[in-house]
């Protein structure tokens, strides 16, 4: 954990995203923790990875829900990346309603693709670094 604010974006719940229930249908928590990925990954300069021949890939997405969203709820969705050992690491994001309430966590193993041997690096962390990608601005600092 570093001493900043994660990176955060803020998601308005549409009612066309909402289930039978009159609640955002599970499937949308993740698709809100993707824009939280993709929105944190172009802020921290991800193009020079592109550049290089490297993407993040998803391999794993797990979600525990907190609290329903309705209709025009208003949400923050933070993203931070955790490195370890290996060619996986960690994003995690949560999503918040504005009165501080958590509606969910989401936790996803994510890995550096090399797109011309569509094979997983090792070391992310090292080709993040050497691409210039602004570490501070995905909490990995």
């Amino acid at each position: 954990m570093t001493d900043h604010e994660p990176f955060r974006i803020r998601i308005k719940v549409r009612h066309y995203e909402l289930d039978s229930l009159g609640h955002l249908n599970h499937a949308v928590y993740h698709s809100y923790g993707e824009v939280a990925r993709l929105e944190a990954l172009a802020a921290a300069g991800d193009e020079k990875l592109r550049e290089a021949r490297l993407a993040p890939v998803l391999l794993e997405s797990r979600i525990v829900y907190r609290r329903e969203l309705r209709s025009g709820d208003e949400v923050d969705v933070t993203c931070e990346v955790a490195f370890g050992e290996g060619k996986a690491f960690r994003m995690s994001s949560r999503i918040i309603k504005l009165d501080g309430t958590l509606s969910a966590e989401i936790e996803c193993t994510v890995g550096l693709m090399d797109l011309d041997r569509r094979k997983l690096v090792p070391d992310p962390r090292g080709h993040f670094e050497r691409a210039q990608v602004d570490l501070q601005v995905l909490s990995a600092g």
